[in-house]
């Protein structure tokens, strides 16, 4: 035999010397738990994502509606006015009633200059528009400020049981720039 050649030995394996198995770990460091981590975070986004989206779909079977109150009431009786201004239902519908001797007519509580709500001023007897400086006579006419034109009047009736009727929706104007007037036409005010 060559003496190269030695014969092939049992060796005994000891337990240090076997190659192991992979160890999982459960440190936070591991690759296996950062994974894990990143597909629940990536997951939890694609179901926020759908359920975000979801609820717009529902949404869109529910429209929004704006329900605005009536622009048509009743403001009692013409003996229930005093001479001047009133302004009861200044908060409620926006508006002026004003009875003036031999009549009673509506004011729209709205500056024509950018829509503000003016002031009634009694001590002066003028209505004064606080944002920029507007003024109005009694009757709603502008004499001071940028307004360009009067305040608008609301069409104001009798009911068969002679109580006031006002719709606010449908009002009368007075522009001397377009040489409009309509602030005796019938439904503007009334004979009182």
């Amino acid at each position: 035999m060559p003496e190269n050649i030695q014969p092939k030995t049992a060796e005994k394996s000891s337990p240090a010397a076997a190659p192991s198995a992979p160890v999982k770990s459960n440190s936070p460091d591991s690759p296996e738990v950062v994974n894990r981590m990143r597909r629940r975070l990536i997951w939890t986004g694609i179901w926020g994502y759908l359920g975000v989206n979801l609820l717009m779909f529902l949404r869109y079977f529910f429209p929004r509606a704006l329900f605005e109150p009536p622009t048509v009431f009743n403001a009692g009786y013409v003996s229930d006015y005093s001479l001047g201004v009133d302004q009861r239902f200044l908060q409620s519908e926006r508006c002026w009633v004003v009875r003036e001797p031999g009549r009673l007519f509506v004011i729209f509580a709205q500056c024509t200059h950018l829509g503000c709500t003016p002031d009634w001023e009694p001590s002066q007897n003028i209505f004064h528009c606080p944002c920029h400086g507007s003024e109005y006579d009694s009757e709603g006419v502008n004499f001071a400020g940028p307004a360009p034109r009067p305040m608008d009047r609301c069409h104001i009736i009798l009911d068969p049981s002679n109580q006031i009727v006002v719709d606010t929706s449908q009002r009368y104007i007075q522009d001397p720039a377009a040489g409009t007037n309509q602030f005796n036409d019938t439904g503007a005010f009334i004979s009182a």
